[in-house]
């Protein structure tokens, strides 16, 4: 049998086959591994479902009417919280995103609406606006939005999670007059996107409704004790009134 020393031809053959196989293989490798990591956020491209929280907040009748005027800043965020898509986090050190749905509005702007309908339905303050809007305020709402995530925790189900920091400032001087971080954790009814959707408008409903009656009591706390002996913008200016008649 007559034996044949490989060319420098057969050898570009030899890498090219071998090169041809990996380009065969790389695409199906990469669709396992996507397909085992992305349980809730990989998987085909479809047509997403958009979820639009909307939630009514009752005003509490221990809630003080108030007659200063407020605005709100647009609260911060991180850009990884602050998405259209709805976050999950199934283990502690994991986050995850619901596959085929999102937001209609992104997080802090959900924070935001909510939170400007709850006081301005309440009907318990002069005025609340978003800075910016011409409004004299009073007093500047500043938040910091820290978690908006449906979490496992360890459990079977999950519970919608939102974390936001806020400041009450007092326009005037700028200072400070209290800060308080608010936590809200809601379970959802089931691991599905609609009950954790749901869940997300009860949390939404219920820090709105927290974070609302805390501003106008610790607004008017603070108002009344700076005015001190003269009273409330709106007693001196009852008082004044009188005088004249």
């Amino acid at each position: 049998m007559t034996t044949r020393t490989p060319t420098t031809r057969d050898a570009r053959t030899r890498r090219t086959a071998t090169v041809h196989g990996l380009r065969l293989g790389l695409p199906a490798l990469l669709a396992t591994t996507l397909a085992a990591c992305g349980v809730l956020g990989g998987g085909t491209r479809e047509r997403a479902v958009i979820y639009a929280p909307d939630p009514r907040v009752a005003a509490d009748p221990a809630w003080p009417a108030v007659d200063w005027q407020l605005s709100l800043t647009t609260p911060t965020a991180a850009r990884l919280i602050d998405s259209f898509r709805i976050a999950v986090r199934p283990t502690p050190n994991e986050l995850q995103v619901y596959s085929g749905a999102s937001w209609a509005k992104t997080p802090t702007d959900m924070i935001e609406d909510a939170l400007l309908r709850a006081l301005e339905d309440s009907g318990r303050i002069r005025a609340v606006a978003r800075q910016g809007s011409g409004v004299a305020a009073d007093y500047k709402l500043v938040t910091d939005l820290r978690r908006f995530e449906a979490d496992y925790d360890g459990n079977p189900l999950p519970t919608a999670t939102i974390e936001l920091n806020a400041k009450l400032l007092h326009s005037i001087d700028q200072t400070i007059v209290a800060s308080r971080t608010f936590l809200v954790q809601e379970p959802s009814r089931g691991t599905g996107v609609v009950e954790v959707t749901d869940a997300f408008s009860r949390s939404l409903g219920m820090i709105s409704g927290d974070l609302a009656g805390w501003v106008l009591q610790t607004g008017e706390t603070h108002d009344r004790t700076a005015h001190g002996a003269g009273g409330t913008p709106a007693q001196q200016r009852a008082a004044a009134r009188a005088r004249v008649r």
